[in-house]
């Protein structure tokens, strides 16, 4: 298969980005919906939750952003770049909604 700029395996490339962009979508809501459910006392919840929520932005943008310059400032292409800054996003709305969604 033809690897350069315009092989087929380029042309994946969006369709990639989409499929991880809908799955952070997909664990993201999920896991917004069981902490509001647990914060109105629907489900059981850890006291920490929410605490646990605001920080968790904070570290996953730091990683995000970190992550994206390490891959620009090692010359990746810019799928790579979008790739690299979802990836501590993806991982962390997969971990909460594992998480959130075992039995206790």
């Amino acid at each position: 298969m033809k690897t350069g700029i315009f092989g087929p395996a380029v042309m994946l490339v969006p369709f990639a980005l989409w499929r991880q962009m809908n799955q952070i979508a997909w664990n993201s809501q999920m896991v917004i919906a069981l902490r509001v459910a647990g914060m109105m006392g629907v489900l059981k919840q850890d006291a920490a939750e929410p605490q646990r929520m605001v920080q968790e932005k904070a570290d996953a943008a730091g990683e995000s952003m970190r992550a994206a310059l390490r891959a620009a400032a090692s010359g990746k292409r810019a799928d790579h770049v979008m790739a690299a800054a979802l990836r501590p996003y993806r991982r962390r709305a997969s971990a909460n909604a594992r998480r959130l969604t075992r039995r206790s």
